[in-house]
């Protein structure tokens, strides 16, 4: 999601940036199997150019996805997702220390699978709009314990020198509010690998609105010290 304040039709593309991880990283990310998810809605937020919604969709899970970004047609989100992927390889990769290279095998090989991604991402979108709604947090368009699972990737703790704490907050509650059993949130850390200095205070706030917390170890380690989830779990 763009850090922009304001109602989604304020936002420029140029703003926002596109870009996004395929289905098979969610899984490692957040520690699921297919089976986890079968029988079950799920909300990607903010989905961004992240292909999980396509590929769950695929295999007969009921997910949906929520950004800013998706205001915008499927065609002008492609050319700026390949820009983005562009810019992105060549910032991670001017940090190499800073990542696990295994991850990916290299530069090319990270720029191919979130190419993969937006590829199968802008397909979807084009196919079924339906499944690709435009907000902007911290409210969301959704009823009440309207999904049974929400996920949400590389957003929240990882752009806290520009979110405050009661951004993170409000944007807690509100999918709390329209997850019916739980929530995971990856990863617990800010772009330079610093743990969310918040997160005692968060997870205070969420016990106190009925909600257990536990941090759990990923399957995924790209950004080295990015392997921890919070799962939130309604008691």
């Amino acid at each position: 999601m763009s850090l922009s304040e304001g109602k989604a039709g304020d936002i420029r593309l140029e703003r926002i940036v596109f870009i996004g991880r395929t289905y098979d990283e969610y899984l490692r990310m957040f520690h699921l199997n297919p089976g986890d998810l079968k029988g079950r809605t799920v909300l990607d937020c903010p989905g961004g150019a992240c292909s999980f919604t396509a590929k769950a969709r695929q295999i007969g899970i009921e997910a949906v996805a929520v950004d800013i970004a998706y205001q915008f047609d499927p065609a002008a989100l492609e050319a700026k997702g390949r820009l983005d992927i562009g810019h992105a390889v060549q910032h991670v990769e001017s940090l190499g220390d800073h990542y696990r290279w295994d991850e990916f095998g290299g530069p090319e090989g990270l720029r191919a699978e979130r190419t993969r991604a937006l590829n199968a991402t802008v397909q979807d979108m084009k196919q079924h709009p339906d499944r690709y709604i435009a907000a902007v947090l911290p409210v969301l368009p959704f009823a009440d314990r309207q999904f049974d699972m929400t996920l949400s990737a590389h957003f929240l703790f990882m752009y806290s020198d520009k979110l405050d704490y009661a951004f993170h907050e409000q944007t807690v509650a509100e999918l709390m509010r329209v997850t019916k059993d739980e929530i995971r949130i990856f990863p617990l850390v800010d772009q330079s690998s610093c743990r969310y200095k918040d997160i005692g205070k968060l997870l205070t706030f969420a016990a106190g609105n009925g909600w257990s917390a536990e941090e759990r170890p990923s399957d995924y380690e790209f950004q080295r010290g990015a392997a921890s989830m919070l799962v939130l779990t309604r008691s």
